[in-house]
């Protein structure tokens, strides 16, 4: 494990900050380790505060009377400069609870109506998104969607058009597409089972 000796943030952002590590090995080997992080400060790192709290939400909504769709979005990413289908998606407030951010952020991106369900707390566990080059953690929460699409809610600063696809768009995307890595996964399942959330009676 490495000894961590000094942190140093390097970024004052709203949304993402980058802090330098440098730190030494059992081999005697220093190193210079850049992190980005939702993290206001060196205090609210995960490597400091070694909680497991999450910084977001990845929504997956079901949708339709037969609850046979999938809600996604096509957002543009700087990145990338191009768009990509990903799972709705945002950031917990402070002090939000998950699932009420993932009411609110489902309402927001496409200007739908957001169940969540009850699961067994290990699906919905904060997991790291790129965890090479971010402490960032996403809780995943299911659910159904209802209502009519619309952009009203969504802020002026972002490039998001809502996609309702079935299954065959499904097979369309993840061929054709740019996709997000978890969506891309959760969406390979969804084309293969039956029922889409029967892995949550595990």
């Amino acid at each position: 494990m490495i000894n961590v000796k000094k942190i140093e943030q390097l970024t004052q952002n709203k949304f993402v900050n980058l802090f330098h590590f440098s730190g030494e090995n059992k081999k005697g080997h220093k190193s210079n380790y850049f992190v980005a992080s939702r993290a206001k400060s060196e205090d609210e790192l995960k490597a400091v505060t070694r909680k497991d709290t999450p910084d977001g939400v990845s929504i997956y909504a079901l949708y339709g009377e037969k609850k046979d769709k999938v809600v996604l979005i096509r957002q543009y990413r700087y990145p990338i400069d191009d768009f990509i289908y990903e799972f709705p998606a945002g950031l917990c407030e402070k002090g939000e609870d998950f699932k009420e951010a993932a009411i609110r952020e489902l309402h927001e991106e496409t200007g739908l109506v957001f169940t969540p369900l009850d699961v067994d707390p290990m699906f919905e566990k904060p997991r790291y998104t790129t965890v090479g080059m971010t402490d960032e953690s996403v809780a995943k929460v299911y659910g159904y969607a209802e209502g009519n699409i619309s952009d009203k809610y969504q802020e002026s600063s972002e490039e998001i058009e809502v996609v309702i696809a079935d299954k065959d768009e499904i097979r369309r995307i993840l061929k054709e597409e740019k996709v997000a890595v978890t969506a891309a996964y959760q969406l390979m399942h969804f084309l293969s089972d039956d029922e889409p959330f029967d892995f949550l009676n595990i």
